[in-house]
């Protein structure tokens, strides 16, 4: 059985312009040890998808609806609040993208690290304390135990994302989701974070959903991966498969976009315009009025999300095979 399944996922959001429809039909599975990136530009329904599973979109404005959502055979849409609450931070946990919004400024990091053990490992304050220290000492933070008494405000930026890190590992998860986990961090650390993302699947079987714009760093850490565009899958497989046999035209545009250093100092070809805002689901390709490799049937049918080879689907009806050198 998956640790995770997420089948036709959707998030609405009711506003003073109409309902905005953040995650439409999403679905796929998470086996335990597996990383999973998702990718897309900014708008495309990755956090919003990370936060729908943690069971975080606001109430009454927001309302996340499935065919299935479960956790280890939980269904998580019909869990009461309290039972949601003890598994978040303790078997579900989430790197939040930005540390300024998401450390207590009034709190010390150390609290804010101890409440954590304390809270769903019942451990005393000297144990919580020891266990504390050793957190921030394994995602590199210098002097760790004196830095246990200091305020988010007095670390830097990088600082702050790393004691997100510490108290999203805290508990040793089952499910990791990290949003943009390592965007603030210099090279060295984030080397550091993603060799220690490794460590825990491979040895405490830890499922890991990387968020990322870096499609390096993903095509180096993931084993699968999810491109969202307009709140949708648009298309799923293996690292390999998708970043060098891309089956969907939105793919192609994001490889094209991506700097690369095996291609010299050439021009990127961007994407043009910018992401619909969509209220219901579109009956189109959301993506056709800013695809350079549209065929005539893109006007006139809204594609399937098909199989295109063992474990590689796509929703695109154009066939892309003639770019996959150049993807490569």
């Amino acid at each position: 059985m998956p640790l995770l399944e997420v089948e036709g996922m959707r998030t609405r959001f009711s506003t003073d312009r109409g309902v905005t429809l953040a995650v439409d039909e999403v679905s796929f599975s998470l086996e335990p040890g597996e990383i999973l990136g998702l990718v897309g530009e900014s708008g495309s329904g990755k956090s919003m998808t990370a936060m729908s599973i943690m069971g975080l979109v606001p109430h009454p404005q927001g309302e996340v609806t499935a065919r299935r959502l479960r956790f280890d055979g939980q269904d998580l849409l019909g869990l009461p609040a309290r039972a949601m609450r003890r598994l978040r931070g303790s078997r579900m946990a989430m790197v939040f993208q930005d540390p300024m919004r998401s450390l207590n400024p009034v709190l010390t990091v150390g609290w804010q690290l101890t409440e954590v053990l304390r809270r769903h490992r019942r451990l005393d304050r000297a144990a919580a304390r020891r266990r504390a220290i050793e957190l921030l000492e394994m995602v590199g933070i210098p002097n760790a135990e004196k830095r246990l008494a200091a305020f988010p405000h007095q670390f830097s930026g990088g600082m702050r994302q790393r004691v997100m890190i510490a108290i999203a590992l805290s508990c040793e998860p089952q499910l990791l989701i990290a949003d943009e986990a390592t965007t603030a961090l210099d090279v060295t650390v984030q080397a550091q974070i993603v060799d220690l993302v490794r460590r825990l699947t491979q040895e405490a079987g830890t499922a890991v959903i990387w968020i990322s714009h870096d499609l390096g760093l993903v095509a180096g850490l993931c084993d699968r991966v999810n491109v969202m565009y307009a709140g949708r899958v648009v298309e799923s497989g293996g690292v390999e498969d998708v970043f060098f046999r891309p089956s969907h035209g939105y793919t192609l545009g994001l490889m094209g976009s991506t700097p690369r250093i095996d291609r010299g100092t050439g021009r990127l070809t961007p994407i043009e315009g910018l992401p619909p805002q969509t209220s219901k689901p579109p009956t189109l390709c959301p993506f056709l009025p800013r695809c350079r490799v549209a065929v005539p049937a893109c006007e006139n049918l809204m594609p399937a999300f098909a199989e295109r080879q063992t474990g590689h689907a796509a929703a695109c009806q154009a066939d892309l095979r003639r770019f996959w050198s150049s993807a490569a």
